[in-house]
């Protein structure tokens, strides 16, 4: 980070390096997929997998839903690179993709809640839920503000529609934590708790560094008038 950056400043466990590799490895299929499959459709797809994998966990066939969970992630990470390679990425396009992408990331822990049926594996998801809540809003939040302040994606350079404040638990984070709890459903409940620990201590340093953000912005912002 720059001297004077004021962008929140966290670490994710290893989310980027797998971004960079990803999008090396999908644009190839992403151009033969171009012509065949929209970006919507593609998302429209995934999401349908994704909720057939916690489906699938709900009967507790595991490793069909982790299956599905690693094709669902496949498809999540191909609309994107089609939608750049054909020059069709759009707000209206990312919209949707998050919003499917919540739907799924819902859905799993729940499937794998009614998979076990045990109380114990339904308070650890009970728990990690919640921690997707309050982590949720950590971050929605405090990109709508930073949008508003003009220091958003376009002033970072990120190739997504806003800016997103990043965390200890992000997407390949989570690709990990969730074939984990369906490739090892005895443990799926520990695991669950982990994975919420760490949502939670990301989301509390996103919270406080955010606040500061905010200020230094406005402050900034106060002090040019």
């Amino acid at each position: 980070m720059k001297a004077g950056d004021t962008r929140v400043a966290i670490d994710p466990m290893f989310d980027q390096q797998l971004r960079n590799s990803t999008k090396r490895l999908l644009a190839p299929i992403a151009k033969i997929t171009v012509g065949w499959l929209s970006p919507y459709q593609l998302t429209a797809i995934g999401g349908l997998v994704g909720v057939a994998a916690a489906l699938a966990a709900s009967q507790s066939w595991w490793m069909l839903a982790l299956g599905l969970w690693l094709v669902n992630r496949f498809l999540d990470g191909l609309d994107g690179a089609v939608a750049r390679i054909s020059r069709r990425s759009s707000d209206a396009g990312g919209y949707v993709d998050i919003t499917v992408d919540m739907v799924v990331y819902g859905s799993i822990p729940l499937g794998v809640g009614f998979g076990h049926g045990t109380a114990t594996v339904w308070a650890a998801t009970a728990v990690l839920l919640a921690s997707f809540y309050v982590n949720t809003i950590t971050w929605t939040y405090l990109s709508a503000v930073l949008e508003k302040q003009g220091l958003g994606a376009s002033s970072t350079g990120e190739p997504t529609t806003v800016t997103m404040p990043v965390g200890l638990v992000e997407g390949a984070e989570t690709i990990l934590f969730f074939v984990l709890i369906l490739a090892l459903p005895t443990l799926a409940a520990p695991i669950m708790v982990i994975m919420a620990a760490l949502v939670i201590v990301g989301a509390a340093i996103r919270f406080v560094a955010g606040h500061n953000q905010i200020k230094t912005g406005l402050n900034s912002e106060v002090s040019a008038r």
